[in-house]
């Protein structure tokens, strides 16, 4: 609101207003007619391009009032001084010798309003809409830098989440095969000794037994380590994903067929895993949701662009669903690919299947994106 003066409310800031206007006379007729709405105001006058540009630069005026013509110049001339500053204060157009096509002209540019020297009276109100507008305009821009700050700041606590989850799933990993995995063995061949030299029948019964669990043990385990950060990963992604596409049909009996473009593809590791990742979560929802009767798996790295397509022929994934706000694992997929430089779609209709297709450039934008633990 433009700050007018009361008795129980006297303003401590008045409004700072920049006239180009070469008529002494009308610029007196406009500070008699803004003191007399009781606005609190600071004026001053300037005539020539120079001085209005210099006082522009300084960049403490709060609104800008400015005749059409001028001597050598226009207001439009002005404008492109003022537009060019970021956060501009707004520039109202006060003339008598302005057309209507010229003043509709000056809005498009981004004038913020325009009034006739004829119609003097409305100026408070004018000025006082212009402030409101420009005001309501800058509140937006900052709640939108707010919101994209805000957005920043969670995607990058997303990414530091993911690459810690990356990390501590090759720690445990690790721990599995070096510890866990190592006493199992050690297990393994006593109880095999025991086997080969004892004598009773009923020993060799529990021998054989135990044998038997333990070598599930070691089976759950193997998987274990495999499902948190398999080594084939280390033989490439196409060698990757046949595995996980080998241990599926194995687990589920849903046929899956693998097509890459080739044997071998050259990607940084980062988004070999970003890879890896989708189409393991992808296999995921086919065999929890999709009821399909097969996967086909695409692999290719052609033209510069990775692209991954997993699709099925189950039952398909109706719109709202794709739309649940607790979805995170599509989500997360896409974060993922997003944050690599590149994105992914899923594409679906009831009763028609499912395909997920992911598409990253292989200069990633952002090399830590799926960083490689």
């Amino acid at each position: 609101m433009i700050p007018i003066s009361t008795d129980s409310e006297p303003l401590k800031s008045p409004v700072r207003i920049l006239h180009l206007e070469d008529s002494a006379a009308d610029h007196a007729l406009v500070r008699l007619t803004l003191r007399r709405s009781g606005l609190v105001h600071e004026i001053r006058q300037v005539e020539t391009l120079d001085e209005f540009t210099q006082c522009v630069m300084q960049k403490n005026n709060d609104l800008i009032l400015a005749d059409y013509r001028l001597p050598g110049f226009t207001a439009l001339d002005a404008w492109g001084i003022v537009e060019k500053q970021a956060d501009h204060p707004p520039f109202v157009l006060l003339s008598g010798a302005i057309g209507e096509a010229a003043a509709v002209d000056a809005m498009r540019l981004g004038f913020a309003d325009y009034l006739l020297k004829d119609d003097m009276a409305r100026l408070p109100h004018v000025l006082q809409r212009a402030l409101e507008v420009a005001e309501a305009r800058r509140a937006r821009e900052q709640a939108a830098a707010d919101l994209a700050e805000s957005e920043q700041r969670l995607a990058d606590l997303a990414e530091h989440l993911q690459t810690s989850i990356e990390e501590e799933r090759a720690a445990i990993a690790r721990e599995i095969h070096d510890d866990i995995g190592g006493a199992l063995a050690a297990v393994k061949f006593d109880l095999a000794w025991i086997g080969r030299h004892g004598s009773d029948g009923a020993l060799r019964e529990h021998v054989a037994s135990a044998s038997e669990m333990l070598q599930h043990a070691m089976d759950a385990s193997q998987r274990l380590m495999m499902n948190l950060r398999p080594p084939v990963l280390d033989q490439g992604l196409v060698a990757a994903v046949r595995w996980l596409a080998e241990s599926f049909e194995r687990r589920t009996r849903v046929p899956v067929r693998v097509s890459a473009s080739g044997e071998t593809m050259d990607l940084p590791p980062a988004l070999q895993l970003v890879a890896y990742r989708t189409a393991q979560e992808a296999l995921t929802n086919v065999h929890k949701h999709a009821q399909a009767g097969r996967v086909h798996i695409d692999l290719s790295d052609h033209e510069g662009v990775l692209t991954l397509e997993v699709s099925d022929d189950g039952r398909g994934i109706a719109p709202q669903m794709l739309r649940k706000p607790r979805s995170f694992g599509l989500k997360g997929l896409q974060e993922r690919a997003r944050r690599a430089g590149g994105w992914l779609d899923i594409s679906s209709r009831p009763g028609q299947g499912t395909s997920v297709i992911m598409s990253l450039p292989l200069t990633s934008t952002d090399p830590k994106a799926g960083e490689q633990p």
